[in-house]
């Protein structure tokens, strides 16, 4: 099956889940795009990378990796979001080392960290951007997303690796919408597209996603 590459867009902040932000992954020579919901954490180390301009004071733990890597002359090949079960995205690192290629599971969150540090490019499967992907106005809300991106790469990294609590790249707010109707998440699904709220929209396409397996 052919792969989908896949870009970084942004981070946008979520609008319904306290220390959650929504990862923007869009689709190259498409329209659709892949929000997945990742932890305070996760989301700051990615923002930092993305600012190539910032440098944190101490490494983050996906810099000491790279170091790692680096040093070990280990090659990160390429990242592939290989599953989606469940509302949870599943991913792989495609490294080389001494001509032998090996395949590493890791969260989509720290894949991704990976990735933009080592300019390893990102890809998914078409089926499951199929279920997942949602026509998005990135374009139009990209400069709030270039800002959400900045201001979060900003954030004072040595107070949140060890006080905030990493949230789960599973969507629980999804579970708010148990008692919808099929037509009701549609319907929501819509307005939330709309208002450009993409951890909500995240959430009810799983829930959907979910009722259709």
């Amino acid at each position: 099956m052919n792969l989908v590459s896949l870009t970084v867009k942004g981070i946008s902040y979520s609008q319904t889940q306290q220390g959650a932000y929504a990862l923007i992954l869009s689709e190259e020579n498409g329209s659709r795009n892949l929000p997945i919901v990742i932890g305070a954490a996760e989301a700051q180390s990615i923002a930092i990378a993305i600012e190539e301009d910032l440098k944190p004071p101490r490494p983050l733990t996906h810099d000491l990796l790279k170091s790692c890597l680096d040093r070990f002359e280990i090659k990160v090949k390429e990242v592939i979001i290989h599953k989606l079960e469940e509302g949870v995205f599943y991913a792989s690192l495609v490294c080389n080392k001494d001509q032998q290629e090996e395949l590493i599971d890791a969260r989509t969150s720290d894949a991704v960290a990976i990735a933009v540090r080592t300019g390893a490019p990102i890809y998914t499967y078409p089926d499951i951007l199929d279920k997942a992907g949602i026509e998005l106005n990135v374009d139009a809300d990209s400069k709030d997303l270039s800002s959400n991106t900045r201001d979060l790469a900003h954030i004072e990294t040595e107070s949140m690796s060890e006080k905030e609590e990493k949230t789960q790249e599973s969507n629980p707010s999804s579970r708010r919408f148990k008692s919808y109707s099929e037509k009701q998440l549609k319907a929501a699904l819509k307005k939330a597209v709309e208002d450009e709220d993409y951890e909500k929209a995240a959430a009810l396409r799983d829930e959907l996603e979910q009722r259709n397996q």
